[in-house]
């Protein structure tokens, strides 16, 4: 144990008696224990509390105004639930009810009057061990909480980069810059919180819209890669890229892979029902899959891609507008074009 701990320890004495206080201060010192605050006066004893905030505290059973056992009572008020802080009982009154309600009302110990200078410090002693073993536990523990906040946190960064990735690595063969993924999934968020979700509802977006078109890695580069319009058989291929997608995203126990799964299988399904590949119309399509229908549609529209030119941003939002209530939910159109006219948001 820490010695020099030991003899600093904060102690608080109250005893309505000038002489046991006196008698408790020459055995104390003695011992090596400097840090004593006293008072003969224990309506001072919450005030004192506070200020001293005490490693040990020596109370008196029987005094006027405030006797020990209200002084118990409070002390259990004040002391943070976990915390331990050794109260020493003095009295003179050693019947097993007054022993018994003591302990009750949070007493660890007793010194029975006359004291006897031996027993008070190996009480005492005994008490502060046990307080600084609990205060090197708490600290342990708290450590050992810091350490697990911080793999939490070395974790989740770690799983936004694999969904990054993995949203890229789908993109890539029709979109060599890898920024497709990450535009639909910033729009998705904008759309979201605009709509009126939490942060954690809109962030929880942001980070599974990204595998939204993971089952083109299924899709074969003569399709996938055509200039041009798809032959009919060529357009049935490419739409199973949702049903793909949605298959290998399936029976994840993580929300963000969860959610990533309805993305990808509904984001191509159309508010009037003629989308793919179930045919859902209005809020039968979730709503995730809505959002992500409009941003994925805008953002394929205004970047170049192999088989088409880019649109122009005003080209793109006639088109959307052309299409509220029929591909598109029209809150999310709405709600959308809000965001198009804020100043500070750039499309």
């Amino acid at each position: 144990m820490d010695k020099i701990w030991m003899q600093g320890a904060r102690f608080l004495i109250i005893d309505d008696q000038a002489y046991n206080i006196s008698l408790l201060e020459r055995i104390l010192s003695r011992a090596g224990f400097s840090n004593l605050h006293c008072t003969t006066d224990p309506r001072q004893l919450e005030v004192l509390y506070e200020e001293i905030k005490p490693d040990i505290i020596l109370l008196d059973l029987h005094m006027p105004d405030v006797d020990g056992f209200a002084a118990l009572k409070l002390l259990r008020e004040r002391v943070e639930e976990g915390h331990f802080l050794p109260i020493l009982v003095l009295t003179a009154d050693v019947t097993q009810e007054a022993k018994k309600e003591a302990l009750h009302l949070g007493a660890h110990d007793f010194l029975t009057k006359p004291l006897d200078k031996t027993e008070v410090v190996l009480r005492i002693k005994n008490l502060l061990k046990t307080r600084f073993y609990h205060l090197q536990l708490q600290d342990q523990n708290q450590l050992l909480e810091l350490r697990v906040q911080e793999r939490t946190v070395k974790l989740e960064q770690a799983k936004l980069e694999i969904l990054q990735l993995l949203g890229r690595t789908s993109e890539f063969r029709d979109d060599q810059t890898g920024q497709h993924t990450q535009r639909v999934g910033q729009m998705a968020k904008e759309i979201a919180s605009s709509l009126g979700l939490s942060d954690h509802e809109a962030s929880l977006i942001e980070r599974a819209t990204p595998l939204h078109d993971l089952g083109k890695l299924g899709i074969p580069d003569d399709i996938l890669l055509k200039p041009g319009r798809f032959s009919p058989e060529e357009f049935e291929q490419m739409k199973t890229h949702t049903t793909i997608g949605a298959s290998i995203l399936e029976g994840s126990q993580f929300p963000d892979l969860q959610l990533a799964h309805t993305i990808a299988l509904t984001h191509h399904e159309k508010w009037d029902g003629t989308g793919y590949p179930n045919g859902l119309s209005g809020e039968e399509i979730p709503l995730a899959g809505r959002i992500v229908a409009l941003a994925d549609f805008y953002d394929a529209l205004t970047h170049e891609r192999p088989y088409k030119r880019a649109w122009s941003a005003e080209e793109a939002l006639t088109e959307i507008q052309k299409q509220r209530g029929y591909h598109f939910d029209p809150q999310v159109v709405d709600a959308f074009m809000h965001i198009v006219r804020k100043e500070s948001y750039s499309i």
